[in-house]
C-alpha cells in the first residue's frame, strides 16, 4: 500500500481479527526483522528510529516483537535467456547486475517454534496467522494434526502501488488449503488502519525487543 510499518494501527487490526474473541495472554506478536543503522545514512538512522517507535508502541498495548537482525548482501544477477530482453542488454554491454539487498533471516523459525511450543503448552486454540510464508506449513500442520490446534489464515489481495503486475500480493494456495479458516482482506478493508502522519508518536529510542 505504500506506507511504511510504523504508519499501521496493529493493534485496530488485531481487535478486527479477534473478533470480540479473548486473545492468549502474551498473544499477540509482531515478527520483523530489525533495521541498522549504516554510518553516514542519515535515510537508515531515521528508519531506524521509527520502527524504535513502532516497537515501544505496540508494546504499550500488550504486544511482543520477535525480531531477527536484517543481513546486508551482494548479490548478483546474471543477464541470460531467462532475463527479458536479455540481447538487447548484452549489445549494451551489461551480462550482470550486482546490487546489496536486506534479507530477514530466522524470522520464520522462531514463528514456527512459537506456533509449537504453544500448542504444547496449551496457550491457545486458535492462531491468527498473518504471514504467507509456506516454509511455517510443517509446523502448521503439527499443530493440527498433533495438537488439534486451529490456524486461521489471513492472507491480501493488493495491487503494487508502483502498477507493475507481478508485485502484487496475493494469497497463497497452499496456506488456503492447510489452513482451518481462510480471510483475505483488500486495500480498502486495512484503509482505516492506516495512521495519518500527523499523528504518527515522536521518533524514540527503544529497549532491544525480545528474540533479537
Amino acid at each position: 500500500m505504500g506506507i511504511a510499518e510504523v504508519d499501521f494501527d496493529y493493534e485496530g487490526f488485531a481487535n478486527l481479527l479477534l473478533d470480540n474473541r479473548p486473545c492468549a495472554e502474551r498473544g499477540k506478536r509482531f515478527y520483523t526483522g530489525t533495521i541498522r543503522e549504516l554510518e553516514g545514512d542519515e535515510r537508515s538512522k531515521e528508519k531506524m528510529s521509527r520502527q524504535n517507535a513502532l516497537f515501544s508502541r505496540i508494546k504499550s498495548v500488550g504486544w511482543i516483537p520477535k525480531t531477527s537482525k536484517l543481513r546486508r548482501r551482494e548479490e548478483t544477477l546474471v543477464i541470460d535467456g531467462n532475463v527479458e530482453r536479455a540481447a538487447e542488454l548484452h549489445r549494451l554491454g551489461i551480462h550482470e547486475i550486482r546490487y546489496t539487498r536486506d534479507r530477514e533471516k530466522g524470522i520464520d523459525v522462531q514463528l514456527a517454534v512459537d506456533l509449537l511450543t504453544g500448542a504444547m503448552d496449551n496457550r491457545f486454540t486458535s492462531a491468527v496467522l498473518v504471514s504467507s510464508d509456506t516454509d511455517l506449513v510443517p509446523a502448521i500442520t503439527e499443530v493440527r494434526e498433533r495438537f488439534g490446534r486451529r490456524i486461521e489464515y489471513i492472507g491480501f489481495s493488493i495491487d503494487d502501488p508502483s502498477g507493475v503486475p507481478e508485485k502484487a500480493t496475493k494469497p497463497t494456495a497452499t496456506l488456503i488449503y492447510r489452513t482451518d479458516r481462510q480471510r483475505t482482506f483488500v486495500a480498502s478493508d486495512l484503509q482505516p488502519f492506516v495512521i495519518p502522519r500527523t499523528q504518527e508518536l515522536p521518533l524514540m529510542e527503544a529497549p532491544k525487543p525480545e528474540g533479537e
